[in-house]
């Protein structure tokens, strides 16, 4: 009777923590520079232009703004997911879905290391 395994090993589990802090890395510098940027949109450069093109240059730079601002968001949310995902390597509770209980595909949390559900429990809608 084949028994299904429950969890990644403690050496599988090292591997995606090398992985994902590599990625964690990546992207607090992304966040940084995306912060950064965010700070010093104000500095557009046309002070001494028409003031019809700074009007033009303030509107298309207001939605950069927000723009960088989405992104920005989006990157700190990305950053979330992968400390927790090391939580759940230290727990050793990584790469279980939370809907099935099935161990997720290695090639699923290698494209996306904070994954907490297999496909199939996606698609399904949890």
């Amino acid at each position: 009777m084949s028994q299904e395994k429950e969890r990644y090993s403690d050496k599988e589990l090292n591997e995606f923590k090398v992985l994902i802090e590599s990625k964690l890395d990546e992207a607090k510098i992304d966040l940084k520079d995306l912060k950064s940027s965010l700070s010093h949109s104000q500095d557009n450069g046309t002070d001494d232009t028409s003031p019809s093109f700074k009007i033009m240059e303030d509107g298309s730079s207001t939605l950069t703004r927000e723009e960088i601002a989405q992104l920005a968001a989006r990157q700190e949310k990305f950053v979330q997911h992968l400390e927790n995902a090391l939580m759940r390597i230290q727990n050793k509770s990584y790469g279980i879905c939370r809907a099935t209980g099935k161990l997720i595909p290695k090639e699923r949390l290698k494209a996306v290391p904070h994954a907490t559900l297999t496909i199939e429990a996606k698609e399904l809608g949890f």
